[in-house]
């Protein structure tokens, strides 16, 4: 877990700024100085890996109560990832800034990010530039109270601090594939090409797969874990419990995997059954691959028209979700395989990125400005704030909403779709939630 530590002189707004981050009233806040002594903990609201530290003001006084807090605060900053240096806008540099900001660069070689807070009136600002004396790099505006300007700091955050949950905690770094469709696409047939061995029966009987097998190995350079799973039929066909409980086990290695491919038998017309999986894979946020498998038995004057047919069939049916990697294969000859694992690693690996928080913010304003949410049931009017990026695998946006909070899933699937079209990422999904504003800012 990385260690933010708020750090500055009495009353510049840091325990504002520290409830205002972690989405709690932990700090004490009063317009006397001095009112925090101890150094507080918490963390930030929707990055449960930022670990964030409110501590006293600094001051330079030899003993008492003051002096104990401001060494507690002189520990925090040594011990530190990262260090918020604020400084209060409306007074202006004062020597104690100058004079606490070079003890601060004695203590620490952490980054830095100097913020003037209280920076919400332009008109009540000093002048902003004589804080460049202070040596950190270019200032932030900020508003703590109002949480304004926080895009920057996130940004900072980003770019600074090594993502700790990896490091910590050794995630299971295997792409976990699951390999879903009907009975007798070819599902166990792709599982032993990839394998090199016979290691699934196969049979051109459907049902032969019943449970859902999980094989680690190693193909085309990376680490997986693929899931062969039981064919999926109509719910009408189905008679039997074993089938049941195989269909259901089927349908649960989707919340297990990273990336579902879905294989289709290339020589029958898709079925409305595949398109109710790929919606299932998309609303679950994992990565889609459609597996257009037995591509060598269609004829080859006929596969341009085919192909382009079949992804017309996809894209009429997820026009307002996604646009799903489709690709030619066969399972038997080998022919496009290594492709296609190629195309999901690439796809995987773009899922772990993170976007820049200024970046999110003006893509949600520029489709809330193209098309205005929708009243509430109340008749109330959402109001869209602040939105950041707060998950990967698959990438999670939290949109921070003041006003009505019940948003229809139709606008949430438009903002999924404009977010992925924005950010060059249609193939994969996006998750947002949306987290309730107590004290938005007015602009």
């Amino acid at each position: 877990m990385a260690k933010i530590t708020i750090a500055g002189r009495p009353n510049t707004g840091k325990s504002t700024l520290f409830n205002a981050l972690t989405g709690t009233r932990d700090a004490l806040v009063h317009d006397r100085p001095g009112v925090t002594r101890d150094t507080i903990g918490g963390t930030v609201s929707g990055h449960p890996e930022y670990q964030l530290f409110d501590t006293a003001g600094l001051e330079s006084a030899r003993d008492g109560i003051a002096a104990d807090s401001t060494n507690m605060a002189m520990d925090a900053i040594s011990d530190a990832d990262a260090i918020l240096f604020v400084v209060d806008g409306r007074a202006g540099l004062l020597a104690e800034d100058m004079s606490w900001a070079r003890a601060v660069r004695r203590k620490t070689r952490a980054p830095i990010l100097l913020l003037i807070n209280k920076a919400e009136s332009s008109k009540r600002l000093s002048d902003v530039h004589e804080f460049y004396k202070l040596g950190f790099g270019d200032p932030v505006m900020i508003s703590a109270e109002h949480k304004a300007g926080f895009d920057e700091i996130f940004e900072f955050l980003e770019k600074n601090i090594p993502d700790s949950k990896t490091e910590t905690t050794e995630p299971d770094r295997r792409v976990k594939i699951a390999i879903l469709g009907q009975p007798n696409v070819g599902k166990s047939t792709l599982v032993n090409r990839v394998l090199g061995e016979n290691r699934q029966i196969v049979k051109d009987l459907p049902g032969v797969t019943r449970d859902t097998v999980k094989i680690p190995t190693r193909f085309y350079g990376r680490d997986i874990l693929l899931m062969d799973t039981a064919g999926l039929r109509r719910k009408s066909n189905v008679r039997d419990d074993v089938e049941t409980l195989s269909a259901l086990k089927s349908l649960d290695a989707i919340e297990k995997s990273d990336v579902v491919v879905l294989v289709v038998d290339a020589t029958r017309d898709i079925e409305n059954q595949a398109l109710g999986i790929a919606a299932r894979v998309y609303d679950a946020g994992k990565i889609l691959c459609v597996a257009l498998n037995k591509w060598d038995l269609i004829e080859p004057d006929e596969r341009d028209e085919k192909l382009l047919k079949l992804k017309h069939k996809f894209a009429n049916s997820f026009h307002q979700i996604i646009k799903p990697m489709i690709l030619a294969i066969s399972a038997e000859k080998g022919t496009g395989v290594q492709n296609m694992f190629k195309r999901i690693y690439e796809q995987f690996d773009i899922a772990g990125a993170t976007a820049p928080t200024s970046l999110i913010n003006k893509i949600v304003g520029e489709l809330v400005n193209l098309r205005q949410p929708p009243m509430s049931r109340l008749k109330r009017p959402m109001k869209i704030k602040f939105a950041r990026q707060t998950g990967r695998h698959p990438m999670r946006i939290t949109i921070n909403v003041g006003g009505a909070s019940d948003i229809p899933e139709s606008y949430t699937r438009y903002l999924r779709r404009g977010i992925a079209t924005a950010l060059h990422l249609e193939h994969l999904p996006i998750t947002i939630e949306y987290e309730k504003s107590e004290n938005p800012f007015e602009s």
